[in-house]
């Protein structure tokens, strides 16, 4: 299954992502911290989603109430809950 979703309060516009069987297949971030973001979707490739959204929720980036790591999490969230639907 793929899913797109519009980032909020982080420099990235949209992640992309790509799940079978709940696992991570592939992630794209359009936009964001170049070396932060291809280090994220390494470090998440091959993983459970589950697992990853309970690593990456509530991370903060400086003073912001979130992180393109927290959005990924959102990201995951919704495309599980879309995926039931």
């Amino acid at each position: 299954m793929k899913y797109t979703y519009k980032t909020s309060g982080v420099c990235s516009r949209k992640i992309f992502i790509e799940l079978e069987d709940n696992k991570i297949v592939n992630v794209q971030f359009e936009g964001g911290c170049d070396g932060n973001t291809k280090g994220l979707i390494n470090m998440v490739k091959g993983l459970d989603a589950n697992e990853v959204i309970g690593k990456l929720k509530g991370i903060k980036c400086g003073n912001k109430t979130t992180s393109c790591p927290d959005q990924l999490a959102i990201a995951l969230e919704k495309a599980i809950k879309n995926k039931e639907i």
